[in-house]
C-alpha cells in the first residue's frame, strides 16, 4: 500500500506555525530543489529553490522585530491546492508603527512538499488564481 499524502491543509498550517515560531529549519523543510516562492505581485521578485527562498526570508525577517502571521481561512481546493487568507503583522527594528498585510497565498503542494507558492494581495484574484490552479490538477 502506497504511503498516505500528507493532508495540504495541516501541512499549510504547520508551516505558518513554524514561521511564526521563526524556526526556519522546520519551515524550509517543505521546501525542494525547484520550489517557488513567488511575491512578484509585491514587487519582490520570484525565489527558485530551498537555499533562494531560505536567504529571501531570512532577510526579510531580518528586518522585523516582531512579526506574526494570522491565519484567516485555509481552503483545500483539491489537486494539493491550498489558498490561504492571512494578515501579517509585524514591526521593522526601530520602528513604532506596526505594518498590516492582508495577502491570499496560494499554496501548490505535490508530495508534501511546496512546488509553488504565490502571494497575492488582492484577495480575489488570489482565490481566482488558486481556483485556476485546482482546476488545472483535475
Amino acid at each position: 500500500m502506497p504511503p498516505e499524502t500528507p493532508d495540504p491543509v495541516e501541512l499549510t498550517r504547520s508551516a505558518y506555525a513554524s514561521l511564526n515560531r521563526r524556526e526556519f529549519d522546520a519551515m524550509m523543510d517543505i521546501f525542494g530543489p525547484t520550489s517557488v516562492w513567488d511575491v512578484s505581485r509585491w514587487g519582490l521578485g520570484a525565489q527558485v529553490g530551498a537555499e533562494a527562498i531560505r536567504r529571501f526570508l531570512e532577510d526579510w525577517f531580518g528586518s522585523l522585530e516582531e512579526y506574526q502571521v494570522e491565519v484567516q481561512e485555509l481552503l483545500d481546493l483539491g489537486g494539493g491546492v491550498v489558498l490561504a487568507v492571512v494578515v501579517q503583522v509585524g514591526r521593522r527594528a526601530g520602528s513604532h508603527g506596526y505594518l498590516r498585510l492582508r495577502s491570499a497565498p496560494v499554496f501548490e503542494w505535490v508530495q508534501g512538499k511546496v512546488a509553488r507558492i504565490t502571494l497575492y494581495p488582492d484577495i480575489e484574484e488570489g482565490r481566482e488564481a488558486a481556483e485556476r490552479a485546482a482546476a488545472s490538477r483535475d
